[in-house]
């Protein structure tokens, strides 16, 4: 025995959605966000103030707090510093090639015999910073930050055996 039901053409929609849903099989497909910049590339170690030496290539920073942290001799190829302080930081010896800088402020730092080839250090500051012996060979710099390091250039760079001077293009 079967009973005519009258179903109004919402409650058909509805009910035809729901048999669609049952046949194909409801999957619940789990959301995935867009990163954000600032927890991009995952860091894998603890940033200390000690991270002499380390093998850092590719980290990004955004907005950190890096005063007074020991990089030198760091392997910092690649690296994101972005909005980032490094006041009274050592980058004595860095390899800092192919470095993104932006808007990041190097004052009172220690650049000595870092290498910064290819380094985009827009809007970066680097007042009382020293760079006996740093290699700026192809970064770009803002014209007033090149015209200051200019003015305390020397040495020449342990590794490229390109002068400071020569690099900035004094």
């Amino acid at each position: 025995m079967f009973y005519l039901i009258n179903f109004s053409k919402r409650a058909k929609a509805f009910l035809s959605f729901l048999l669609l849903f049952w046949l194909i099989g409801f999957h619940v497909v789990e959301a995935k966000a867009i990163t954000p910049p600032e927890i991009r590339g995952q860091r894998s170690e603890a940033i200390t103030q000690d991270m002499r030496g380390r093998d850092l290539k590719g980290y990004e920073f955004v907005k950190d707090d890096l005063r007074g942290v020991d990089f030198s001799e760091a392997d910092l190829r690649g690296v994101v510093f972005n909005n980032t302080l490094l006041q009274s930081s050592s980058l004595k010896e860095s390899d800092m090639e192919d470095v993104v800088a932006f808007a990041s402020i190097f004052d009172g730092s220690d650049l000595s015999g870092a290498n910064l080839t290819n380094a985009l250090l827009m809007q970066s500051t680097f007042k009382d910073s020293l760079i006996e012996g740093a290699d700026f060979t192809n970064a770009v710099l803002d014209i007033s930050q090149q015209k200051s390091l200019c003015e305390r250039a020397n040495g020449v760079n342990s590794r490229t055996g390109i002068s400071t001077q020569e690099s900035l293009a004094c």
